[in-house]
C-alpha cells in the first residue's frame, strides 16, 4: 500500500467499495456525492467549500432567478420560506441537495447548491463571515445579504 492511500481522508469523507465493480470510491457524507478520485484536503487552509440555498425577495439586488423571472415576495415571506426549508433539512425530512436543486434562487441549484472552493473576500461579507464560522457538516441559521436570504452548509 502506498503512503498516498494511508493518508487520512478529509473530514466528512468515507472510503467505500462498489458492489458492481469492486473498485474503491469515496463518499462525501455531507453532500452524499461520490467520486472515484481520492479527495484531497484544500491546498490553502484559508479556503472552504459550501453549498447554499438562496431565497430572493422583491428587494434583492437582482429580484429574478432561473425559477422566476420577476420575484415579488416580501423579505418576510422569503425568510419564512427559508426557515421552512431549514426545518425540513434539520428534521431529515428532505435532503439539503434536493431542496437546493428544486427551490434555490441561485444558479448553483443545478449543482445541489454547491459553490465550490472559495477564500476570504470572494463572497458578500455576511455570507463569508457565517460560512467561515461553520464547522464541517454544520448548517447555518438564515443569513441575509444583498442577494436575499441563505442557509449555508459547510462541506469542506
Amino acid at each position: 500500500m502506498s503512503k498516498d492511500n494511508e493518508a487520512p481522508l478529509p473530514e466528512g469523507w468515507e472510503m467505500r467499495t462498489s458492489r458492481s465493480t469492486g473498485m474503491t470510491y469515496f463518499l462525501n457524507t455531507y453532500t452524499k456525492k461520490s467520486q472515484w478520485e481520492r479527495p484531497e484536503a484544500p491546498a490553502d487552509p484559508g479556503e472552504i467549500r459550501c453549498s447554499h440555498i438562496l431565497v430572493k425577495h422583491a428587494e434583492s439586488r437582482r429580484p429574478s432567478s432561473w425559477r422566476e423571472e420577476n420575484i415579488t415576495r416580501s423579505k418576510e415571506e422569503a425568510l419564512d420560506l427559508l426557515k421552512s426549508y431549514r426545518k425540513q433539512i434539520v428534521a431529515n425530512d428532505v435532503p439539503f441537495v434536493d431542496i437546493a436543486m428544486k427551490y434555490s434562487d441561485c444558479s448553483s441549484a443545478k449543482r445541489g447548491g454547491d459553490l465550490g472552493m472559495f477564500g476570504r473576500g470572494q463572497m458578500q461579507q455576511p455570507f463569508e463571515e457565517e460560512a467561515f464560522k461553520l464547522k464541517l457538516g454544520q448548517l447555518s441559521k438564515p443569513v441575509q445579504t444583498d442577494s436575499g436570504y441563505h442557509i449555508i452548509l459547510r462541506t469542506v
